[in-house]
């Protein structure tokens, strides 16, 4: 998370949007990344023009041809005339973004770009913004991951509809629990700005770089069919897809889709890995949702239909971290019932980490849990992993601060290294543990429960009294000891 000045530097570049005319949240949030995108491709071009040299060869695949100079961010934040850059940005700059994955329908990118809009005012806005964006230093990929998430942190109706942004280092943990590979399709079905996807592909990249790139067709494969994500936001689409294409996967599979709704019910078996944080907006409309989703649950409750369509959308063997409300491990409701039982029984259910509420905090003080699981269609649960993550390295209050290392601080390294020994050493663990494994019967006779507190034991200390007595005996001395104090009081003042 970023702090200091350049916390600080984001807050002056939000005031001077709202100071100059354009008040919506997501609107700014838009312009903003436009103008943050365009300074990245610049950067971009600036490192393989660097390599060319190097190497003396000419540049690779060139995002700016010689003729379009003009249209890089080094050079017409340059302009002192503040007309002469906004006919630039506006006439030029902009129509060669939305043209940059092709035309019509050739890309992800080129269908959630053609309706996008340059909204910003005037001149003097947009010089004043230039100015302070290229003041940002944005060389650090987390830095820039950062002060992504601190922008989109700022969007008012962020808590709307249920959603909220999920914090990158919570999405960072579920990501390496679940360690994809690059034989993985993976799905995000509520994707928003496509956080799951892109920590997934610096996930691939970072521990399976040699077998992406082994052949022309493995790299295709990594760009173009290993990315999938949903969302009915065209605003969101548009950020999705730019998120994705800065940190280098050209043509993922973001598709505007209401992942409930009937109008998509035939999409199934499809994926192998499933990394989601849905939204938990209460009820939806029987009457749009999907007959096949309220066949596995009747139930009128997102997060559930929600958990269903996750099991529709895994092939066998297919595997899911996903974000629940607490609400989904105790619900006293049949739908609550069934999907848990069927989670239990008609597959296997690995493990449960129930964070703090604060964790979401400023967007909303929810009680959540990651629930890890895998599509079998027959079974296979044998024992449920618990983990009770009480720190995730950050306060737990609104302004979120980072804690100084060290486990109580911060449980997740812990969390991810006992997640490898589920299968072994967790096993033996007493339940006055942070993480220990509950056979699937014990889970079964509590009527599916899967709060972690109705296993979890906790150890009372032992608090020694001293005897009434006493007690009594030492309250009659002091009271002794304040009446003589009175009395030599009340004698001096007489």
């Amino acid at each position: 998370m970023i702090t200091g000045p350049i916390r600080s530097q984001v807050d002056q570049i939000w005031n001077a949007f709202w100071s100059g005319g354009i008040s919506n949240p997501m609107e700014v949030i838009e312009q903003l990344t436009y103008l943050l995108f365009i300074k990245r491709l610049d950067d971009l071009q600036t490192l393989k023009e660097k390599k060319a040299h190097r190497i003396g060869q000419p540049v690779e695949s060139p995002i700016f041809t010689p003729d379009q100079r003009r249209l890089r961010w080094s050079s017409f934040k340059e302009m002192g005339d503040a007309a002469a850059l906004y006919a630039t940005v506006a006439n030029e700059v902009f129509p060669f973004i939305r043209t940059l994955g092709g035309t019509g329908d050739d890309s992800t990118y080129a269908r959630h770009m053609k309706d996008a809009r340059f909204t910003i005012p005037t001149p003097a806005l947009l010089a004043k913004v230039v100015d302070m964006v290229s003041s940002i230093p944005m060389d650090d990929r987390d830095t820039k991951g950062d002060l992504y998430e601190y922008m989109l942190g700022k969007i008012a109706s962020a808590g709307q509809n249920g959603q909220f942004r999920t914090p990158r280092h919570i999405i960072k943990l579920m990501v390496e629990m679940m360690a994809p590979t690059p034989a993985d399709s993976i799905c995000d079905p509520a994707c928003g700005t496509a956080g799951f996807l892109v920590a997934s592909a610096e996930y691939l990249l970072q521990h399976h770089q040699g077998a992406i790139y082994a052949t022309p067709e493995s790299t295709r494969r990594f760009n173009d069919e290993t990315f999938h994500g949903f969302d009915f936001d065209s605003t969101m689409l548009r950020i999705g897809s730019m998120n994705m294409l800065l940190h280098g996967i050209e043509n993922p599979r973001i598709e505007n889709r209401d992942s409930l709704s009937e109008s998509h019910a035939g999409v199934d078996s499809r994926f192998s890995l499933i990394l989601a944080n849905p939204p938990f907006a209460g009820s939806l409309d029987y009457e749009s949702t999907a007959k096949d989703l309220l066949a596995i649950v009747k139930t009128r409750k997102t997060e559930l239909l929600f958990l269903a369509l996750f099991l529709r959308l895994l092939k066998n063997g297919g595997r899911a971290a996903v974000i629940v409300p607490d609400g989904v491990l105790f619900g006293s409701s049949t739908a609550h019932k069934t999907l848990r039982r069927m989670l239990v029984e008609d597959h296997k259910l690995d493990g449960i980490v129930s964070m703090p509420s604060g964790v979401f905090r400023p967007y909303a003080g929810v009680s959540t849990a990651i629930l890890l699981f895998t599509k079998t269609s027959s079974g296979g649960t044998d024992g449920v992993w618990f983990y009770d993550m009480q720190a995730d390295g950050y306060s737990l209050d609104d302004k979120r601060n980072p804690l100084p290392e060290g486990h109580e601080h911060n449980n997740l390294p812990d969390i991810l290294m006992r997640w490898t020994m589920r299968e072994g050493g967790e096993k033996t663990r007493v339940r006055t543990e942070q993480s220990f494994v509950v056979p699937k019967a014990e889970i079964a006779a509590n009527g599916y429960d899967l709060s972690i507190n109705r296993y979890k034991q906790v150890v009372h200390a032992a608090v020694e009294h001293e005897p009434p007595l006493k007690i009594l005996a030492d309250l009659k001395a002091l009271e002794a000891e304040i009446m003589a104090g009175m009395e030599e009081l009340e004698g001096m003042l007489k």
